[in-house]
């Protein structure tokens, strides 16, 4: 493996299961009422044969293994998606007039699928002609520059251009038209950051804790090992095409703090902080995704790891899907249908075949994670664990933010902290290390108090909503100002106690995270009570995070979106301690 620098972005401070959802705790030690793991003999030998292979420096499916495979793979083996990148074709691709583009099923596929791999995806639907760009934002941190940067591409976009914080604590940007494409992924590298490797069969942004390094109650800064495992994956942003023909996405996240901010149960691998002998590591857990089919938490591997010593083991889960999983229904081959076929037991074995020792620990008893630890609140101000500063966190909401906003938000990031941003999974932004001297003044600055407020109403707060139909070809429904005006219309009928995590996604890939959420809500088409069909949705109940996370469950399908606020608050009333604001008036 080549040697591999990390980059440390941010400024530091002067001296300083099945659609039946089942409720599990999150530990990464197998209990031992398990039955024992199917053994080797139960999976056939040539089952185990990597279905890929190297050739010219890319990993390409055998011939073989070419029966029933998607369109998504056909289009990879017809032309390496990486070359886009890696031998500049983008620079040609970027030349031709879109029209010209559309007259070949190459270049066509160019556009609408392989461009995924640097980061594009073309909003065909709604915005033809147009790409929304992720970036690669390890653990959330965004320095002014980079967000200034991000600011000025989609400036020249006018109402076309815009920004959203994502649930993997991650920029994406809107409006991008091709031709702007080479200039912009120049600039990204000026200011540290790539798109490279972020869509389609590619690892995601890694996760860490928005407040690593500055949290008083941290159990480790996960910021150099998301630095690290990112630097790895995009071999530092020059393209690593060892795991970029993975048969499916895969996410990967590095806990850090009791609260799980980084949601470990719903990532394909997730390092769980623990010791063993005396030394720190990690417990690993594998497995968990969202689909349309299937939503399954992670499971523990029965592995544990050195804690300077995480990149053998996300290579060797890499490889072992790379090779083994498979490649027709997208719908199944995310890594836990590999993990089921296998047996965990058998999947563990063909992890340790590819570590460089042949060896891997058993999971140690001894995690890190607080069982009982209440989840804490990052809005509003909090000290940090360097005496004399604070984190402010405020609420951007669903996410979404105009180049305005990004320019101010790295004004304030400059004048008041260390010229930094912390994006986090919920999609709203923290401002770190302010001197305590300064909070006043940053409390009091404009964008605060009229836009992004540091104390934003409890059913506010955890609002979470996905791009919807908006900008999304897949959505269903529209999500972020419909999330919103709902939301509103609730708080006016019922009063809340505590925050209650409302999450909206369009569709069923759920990219907002229903799942999670004490009330979800998933687009779909339905009738009303007319039978007339029109946007609904799915609701869903149930979902927790922490440190006894687990999924929710369907509760009713099919609602539509115009009968969605009554439901919301006869759910609010009943189960989560709501007051009707006219009970609450008369009380008074």
């Amino acid at each position: 493996m080549q040697s591999l620098s990390v980059k440390f972005l941010a400024t530091s401070l002067p001296s300083c299961t099945t659609t039946r959802f089942k409720s599990i705790k999150l530990r990464a030690v197998p209990p031992q009422t398990v039955a024992p793991p199917e053994s080797a003999a139960d999976v056939a030998s040539d089952r185990l044969e990597p279905r890929v292979e190297e050739k010219d420096g890319y990993f390409v499916l055998k011939e073989k293994f070419r029966q029933g495979i998607s369109s998504q793979e056909k289009a990879k083996i017809e032309k390496e998606p990486m070359k886009l990148f890696m031998e500049n074709g983008i620079e040609e691709l970027a030349k031709i007039p879109l029209e010209e583009i559309e007259k070949s099923k190459i270049s066509k596929d160019d556009i609408d699928i392989r461009l995924k791999w640097l980061g594009l995806f073309h909003r065909r639907k709604h915005q033809y002609g147009r790409f929304m760009m992720r970036l690669k934002l390890p653990n959330g941190v965004s320095t002014s520059a980079q967000t200034r940067y991000l600011a000025s591409v989609i400036k020249k976009y006018g109402k076309d251009g815009c920004a959203d914080v994502t649930t993997r604590q991650n920029w994406q940007i809107r409006g991008v038209v091709l031709p702007d494409v080479p200039e912009i992924l120049e600039g990204l590298e000026s200011v540290g950051l790539t798109s490279l490797q972020s869509g389609m069969d590619n690892v995601r942004n890694p996760v860490g804790n928005p407040l690593a390094g500055i949290d008083p109650h941290e159990i480790i800064d996960t910021r150099p090992y998301n630095n690290l495992l990112s630097q790895f994956i995009t071999a530092n942003s020059r393209g690593n095409p060892a795991f970029t023909n993975l048969p499916r996405k895969w996410n990967v996240c590095v806990i850090g703090s009791h609260d799980l901010y980084e949601h470990p149960h719903i990532n394909d691998l997730a390092y769980m902080p623990a010791t063993k002998n005396g030394q720190f590591g990690f417990n690993i857990l594998v497995g968990g995704f969202f689909s349309p089919k299937r939503c399954v938490e992670a499971i523990p591997l029965d592995a544990w790891v050195p804690g300077d010593d995480i990149l053998p083991i996300c290579k060797a889960i890499l490889e072992t899907f790379r090779d083994l999983g498979t490649r027709g229904n997208r719908q199944k081959t995310r890594m836990m249908w590999l993990i089921d076929e296998l047996g965990i037991e058998r999947f563990r074995e063909e992890v340790v075949k590819r570590m460089p020792q042949l060896h891997l620990e058993r999971a140690s008893p001894e995690d890190l994670v607080q069982s009982n630890w209440e989840r804490r609140d990052y809005f509003g101000v909090h000290p940090q664990k360097q005496k004399g500063y604070s984190f402010v966190g405020i609420h951007i909401p669903v996410g979404r933010v105009q180049a305005d906003d990004m320019d101010e938000l790295a004004r304030l990031a400059d004048v008041y902290g260390s010229g930094e941003l912390r994006l986090t999974v919920e999609q709203n932004i923290i401002i770190p290390n302010v001197e305590n001297s300064k909070v006043e003044a940053l409390l009091d600055e404009p964008l605060l108090r009229n836009r992004f407020s540091p104390e934003p109403p409890l059913l506010m707060k955890s609002l979470v909503a996905c791009t919807g139909n908006q900008f999304c070809g897949q959505a269903i429904i529209e999500t972020k100002a419909r999330a919103l005006k709902v939301t509103e219309e609730v708080q006016r009928l019922v009063s809340v106690t505590r925050p209650v995590r409302m999450h909206w996604t369009g569709c069923p890939n759920s990219c907002g995270q229903v799942q999670v959420a004490d009330i979800g809500f998933m687009g779909c088409m339905t009738r009303n009570r007319e039978a007339k069909v029109v946007e609904g949705a799915d609701v869903f109940l149930g979902g927790k995070i922490g440190s006894d996370s687990h999924l929710g469950n369907v509760y009713k399908k099919g609602v539509p979106c115009d009968e969605l606020v009554p439901l919301i608050v006869d759910l609010l009333v009943e189960r989560f301690g709501a007051v009707p604001r006219e009970r609450e008036e008369n009380e008074d």
